[in-house]
């Protein structure tokens, strides 16, 4: 439960703004007390963002909590290399809480997605790239998620005066390395597609092999990861073997229940197949804002590729829920990317273009019974590159989308 009744006020201001039965306010799990909410993997949130949205039910010890949505989106990709298209995508989360004893804390954790049944290929969206299918890169393109998106546990030892110690860890999970994963910001909520700069600040977070271990307070939490660096492959439905040849600590300082930044840096062993023997170095800074139904994030990350290029990457992202029917969300990334022209035949191959998408977008809530819920809405997305990008990309290629998103926890 929220103990401190700043952090209580911000937590409720949120509340107030989300559909009904989205959440039970005040209700935080793990060992936070209400200092910050939980992000993916063992990443913060401003605590101002809410609890984590939901369904929560006591069965004896346990504190449970389901979550999951299933995205229905159509979309048009604009110029020469966009497609129109239609595609669902899903997501599932269960976690269990409970304390051992006065000192220990345990949560258990399973995510799954059916995105697989999407095909290797998953869906258009113009200027992503990352990872294979039908080993050949992706352009262009979002891959889907896999069947396995985590199975992981984490351990909390209170020390006292809400300072703990813990040990998360598991087959399938996300080390310390970066903001929270995009699903699972606030500030991307209502937002149908990937980010284009997904692999430079979210593609960690299906790691097959992952032990973290950190220091926490209300304030600041210290961690360090052991993870497999390599990407998941294009086989989606298997649990790939576990691996620790990788590396990445973190820091992060939430200083009022408005606040959250973390910097953090990682060595990735051979992340991406397209480039065998390049290993990877990723530096990450971000600074996240929220209060009163508007959440934010604001992020930095350079890949330096060992040997290769030095590749970074700038996001900014809000979304405003207005009142609990009406919200209003937009992101703009600007991001270098060499992975646009794979055919090493082309004299574009492996040319390091900077790229920048602005896409605004507004979203109609609507409670159907308890948790369950539905979002109605959709975007529009423009784009700025170079002239060299013309021929292909068209002058000013225009992307919309259309979406319902179905969900336990709006």
């Amino acid at each position: 439960m929220i103990a401190d009744p700043a952090y209580r006020a911000a937590s409720d201001a949120a509340v107030a703004k989300m559909p009904a039965g989205s959440a039970m306010a005040g209700m935080a799990m793990g060992t936070s007390a209400g200092f910050y909410s939980q992000g993916s993997g063992t990443s913060r949130l401003p605590a101002a963002e809410g609890p984590m949205r939901g369904y929560m039910t006591q069965a004896g010890g346990w504190m449970l909590m389901a979550h999951g949505y299933a995205w229905g989106v159509a979309t048009d990709q604009g110029g020469p290399r966009g497609k129109s298209e239609a595609f669902v995508q899903s997501m599932a989360m269960l976690m269990a809480d409970r304390d051992l004893g006065d000192r220990f804390h345990i949560q258990l954790r399973t995510m799954n997605s059916l995105e697989p049944l999407m095909g290797a290929r998953g869906y258009t969206n113009l200027f992503a790239t990352g990872e294979l299918a039908n080993d050949r890169p992706l352009v262009d393109r979002q891959h889907p998620h896999d069947l396995f998106m985590e199975l992981a546990a984490k351990v909390d030892y209170r020390l006292g005066n809400g300072n703990t110690v813990f040990l998360y860890g598991g087959p399938v999970g996300e080390p310390a390395l970066g903001p929270s994963a995009f699903m699972h910001r606030g500030s991307a909520r209502y937002q149908p597609m990937s980010p284009i700069t997904h692999h430079w600040f979210d593609s960690t977070h299906i790691t097959y092999g992952v032990v973290t271990a950190g220091y926490a307070t209300s304030a600041f939490q210290l961690e360090a990861s052991a993870f497999k660096g390599r990407e998941p492959d294009e086989h989606r439905w298997n649990i790939e073997t576990p691996r620790l040849d990788s590396w990445s600590v973190r820091g992060t300082w939430t200083p009022s229940p408005f606040w959250a930044v973390q910097v953090s840096h990682g060595r990735l062993k051979e992340p991406e197949a397209q480039h065998p023997g390049e290993d990877e170095n990723r530096s990450t800074a971000s600074v996240q804002y929220a209060r009163g139904g508007l959440a934010t994030t604001f992020a930095y990350s350079l890949k330096d590729r060992v040997p290769g290029e030095k590749l970074s990457a700038f996001l900014a992202e809000a979304t405003y829920e207005l009142t609990p029917r009406h919200a209003v969300f937009g992101r703009l990334e600007n991001v270098a990317n060499d992975e646009l022209f794979p055919d090493e035949g082309d004299p574009l191959h492996d040319t390091k273009f900077r790229v920048t998408k602005a896409e605004v977008g507004y979203a109609y809530r609507v409670p159907i019974v308890g948790p369950l819920g539905l979002a109605l809405g959709g975007t529009v997305a423009a784009y700025a590159k170079p002239a060299a990008l013309e021929t292909a990309y068209g002058k000013t290629p225009v992307s919309w989308t259309l979406f319902s998103k179905l969900a336990v926890g709006l």
